[in-house]
């Protein structure tokens, strides 16, 4: 894929599939059977066998192997398999991956899943304990030793200095909570099902790395989510609405590192996402304005106000008062912030749930959905488009 043409994957595939485990605190069971559970959902959703599928992929940080997940679900052989880096900003990627897969006819049916134990088990959250020595760890040796242990702390760099160069207090960050806890308390499958916010409670929520609060950050959840992805025209034959790939992209930015990139000109925006907005509008042919519903990766709330503006849908330290207008549908299944984290993947089965009808909040109408995977790391997005055929 060029960053400066347009690619020839849009319309090429779509995700027949989508299933996922409940979402808890404490799955008590293993990260492999959440991986097959989620894995066989999504293969029962769109109406196909395990035998059916020949290509499976997931993230590097998964523990489940795609040969292991295959097994347990009683896939036979496989003629595709890959895995992407950077943590949660391989989501979208993944979906990219088994398009291209799909579209050079390497494989017919791919499935793409994560699952882990990430409450119950390993807490991201809980930072860098051990690493072996590495190029890449390289980076964070300019600041681990300095304090700076945990994504909050990463994140918190930056968001300060958005906060500075905007003239705005942490309260803009509590706008993208609001909204998203306000589509959680109306989704059954939400860990904040029912439970709605104000601004006033997560002003009130205790600092975590200042400027972010508690209820800037997102939750931690045992679970597995699975989509299942194929070509249009045989997608169109199987039970459900087919979303259709429009336009799927990858990217990273010049000095790019892994959520300390603090040696950039500004420190206010995401490069790494305007790398994939631009793949994005030039391939699909559409523009922030043909947007019916935003599904933007919210591990924390100020990257999503970053994400906004790269995208075009408002100006540089603007996006605060665009949530708060509630101009564009944003993380209507709650987001990580509010159903449950799972490194984007539920975000891109919400996309799918908006083009089909079928989401707990319904915008009537959708026909283009933008979902975004992990900012801050290298990044990848996607465009869905409900298919008329």
């Amino acid at each position: 894929m060029s960053v400066r043409a347009r690619d020839a994957l849009g319309g090429r595939a779509a995700i027949a599939g989508i299933g996922a485990t409940d979402f808890s605190k404490d799955s008590g069971r293993s990260e492999l059977r959440l991986a097959a559970e989620a894995v066989r959902a999504a293969l029962d959703d769109a109406g196909l066998a395990p035998g059916d599928v020949d290509g499976m992929v997931t993230f590097t940080m998964d523990t489940s192997p795609e040969i292991t997940v295959a097994q347990a679900c009683g896939i036979g052989e496989l003629s595709f398999f890959s895995r992407i880096h950077y943590g949660g900003g391989a989501a979208c990627a993944t979906v990219q991956q088994a398009a291209l897969a799909v579209a050079a006819g390497v494989a017919e049916v791919v499935v793409c899943y994560r699952a882990f134990n990430e409450r119950s088990g390993r807490r991201f959250g809980s930072g860098v304990r051990h690493r072996e020595p590495s190029a890449e760890g390289a980076a964070l040796g300019w600041a681990l030793p300095f304090g700076l242990l945990t994504p909050a702390s990463w994140v918190a760099m930056a968001a300060r200095r958005y906060l500075h160069a905007y003239g705005l207090t942490p309260e803009a960050f509590g706008q993208v909570a609001v909204v998203d806890r306000m589509y959680a308390a109306t989704n059954p499958a939400a860990y904040f099902h029912g439970r709605p916010l104000t601004l006033a409670e997560h002003a009130a929520s205790r600092w975590i790395v200042e400027p972010l609060r508690l209820l800037d950050c997102c939750q931690e959840t045992d679970g597995g989510q699975a989509l299942v992805v194929t070509s249009v025209e045989r997608a169109r034959d199987l039970v459900g609405r087919p979303a259709v790939v429009a336009a799927a992209a990858q990217g990273a930015g010049r000095g790019q590192e892994q959520m300390t990139s603090y040696y950039r000109d500004d420190l206010t925006g995401l490069p790494e996402t305007d790398v994939v907005a631009r793949q994005l509008w030039r391939t699909s042919g559409l523009t922030p304005a043909d947007i019916d519903v935003a599904i933007l990766y919210d591990h924390f709330t100020p990257f999503v106000l970053m994400q906004l503006e790269e995208f075009g849908f408002c100006g540089k330290g603007e996006a605060a008062d665009f949530v708060a207008a509630r101009t564009l549908p944003l993380n209507t299944h709650g987001g990580q912030l509010g159903e449950a984290y799972l490194h984007g993947m539920n975000g891109i089965a919400e996309a799918v749930r908006q083009l089909r009808g079928t989401a707990a909040n319904p915008v009537r109408g959708a026909e283009h959905v933008l979902v975004t995977a992990g900012t801050g790391v290298p990044t990848s997005g996607l465009i869905l488009t409900a298919d008329d055929h």
